[in-house]
């Protein structure tokens, strides 16, 4: 970023997310400057924003709690790599305790179910499930829709990931309701799965009644 430019990033030159992520954490103008550039025209521009602010929120979450409003507006951009990354940094920000995430929901909603990208889905279920972990009203709030989700890409490549995400909620989710519910939905895989996926369903349980 030369001197003049304030809230400006070149994205023309800047080739090193990981670079760039490291001048935002100590420039919050640099950090202003990403987020903005979230709603950019240019499809490059937003991924190698959402990818530097990826990498800022790997141990620096918590300078994005004041832009959760953008992060979540980012779920409608068009390609996944935006999409994800902006699911990955809200995630971690559930987990930090940030508030303003239910904002978030209704984008995550989408993604939880695009047609096109696994990882976007897969995503977005983390999202779902950390944000189930947190109180028990979110948890029955949004258990409809990751339960859906269980029943839509049972078998799919990403499922294995989307099982280990609910083993953490099962046992963290403050909802009796919902660990209820959780035993119920996993019980045929538990009793008739094989292999891993039975085995994964017994562990779901498991901590869900522990």
């Amino acid at each position: 970023m030369s001197e003049d430019q304030e809230k400006t990033i070149d994205f023309a030159t800047a080739t090193d997310s990981t670079e760039v992520a490291g001048q935002a954490v100590s420039d919050p103008e640099i950090l202003a400057a990403l987020v903005d550039s979230l709603a950019e025209e240019s499809r490059r521009v937003r991924q190698f924003s959402s990818a530097a602010l990826d990498k800022v929120s790997e141990e620096h979450v918590e300078l994005l709690e004041p832009y959760v409003e953008q992060l979540s507006d980012a779920l409608y951009r068009p390609e996944a790599q935006t999409r994800w990354q902006a699911l990955e940094i809200i995630e971690r920000l559930v987990e930090h305790g940030s508030q303003g995430v239910d904002t978030a929901c209704d984008g995550a909603e989408s993604c939880l179910f695009d047609e096109d990208s696994g990882i976007v889905r897969l995503h977005a279920f983390r999202f779902f499930t950390a944000y189930a972990s947190t109180t028990e009203e979110r948890a029955e709030k949004v258990w409809p829709l990751i339960d859906e989700a269980i029943q839509c890409y049972h078998g799919d490549p990403e499922f294995t990931e989307m099982l280990n995400a609910l083993c953490v909620m099962a046992g963290s989710t403050p909802s009796t309701k919902v660990k209820q519910a959780i035993v119920e939905r996993m019980t045929f895989d538990a009793n008739s799965g094989r292999g891993g996926l039975k085995h994964r369903a017994s562990q779901i349980i498991e901590a869900a009644q522990s």
